[in-house]
């Protein structure tokens, strides 16, 4: 029973031999040079402009939940889309009801004025 588990160990010992590998490799081999301008914190290879500790915005963690929340709705979709046949008119009647939920969270935000950007 366990022979066909074999494949898989072994590719998952080569993917961990490779990872080790290569961070131990640049760790011995890379250079070890440290200057004030490599040991500040950046973004993008940028300098920063504004201060790490600054506070977001509540919009900005609305849209965030938001996004999640729709994302998660496209996960649902997907499998649902995939067995539509053997679900039949049960399954279309649940997603209906969960679409027809997530569009009144949507225009409820929508229309308090969640989804304005300024």
């Amino acid at each position: 029973m366990l022979d066909s588990y074999t494949g898989a160990a072994i590719l998952l010992f080569f993917a961990t031999a490779i990872a080790v590998g290569m961070v131990v490799a640049t760790s011995l081999l890379g250079p070890k040079r440290e200057f004030a301008d490599k040991m500040e914190p950046f973004e993008c290879g940028e300098s920063q402009i504004v201060s790490p500790y600054q506070r977001f915005s509540v919009k900005f963690y609305l849209v965030a939940v938001l996004f999640i929340l729709f994302d998660i709705e496209a996960v649902f979709l997907f499998p649902w889309a995939i067995l539509y046949k053997k679900l039949g008119l049960f399954g279309l009647v649940e997603m209906v009801l969960f679409l027809i939920i997530l569009g009144i969270g949507l225009t409820y935000v929508w229309i308090r004025g969640g989804l304005d950007w300024e």
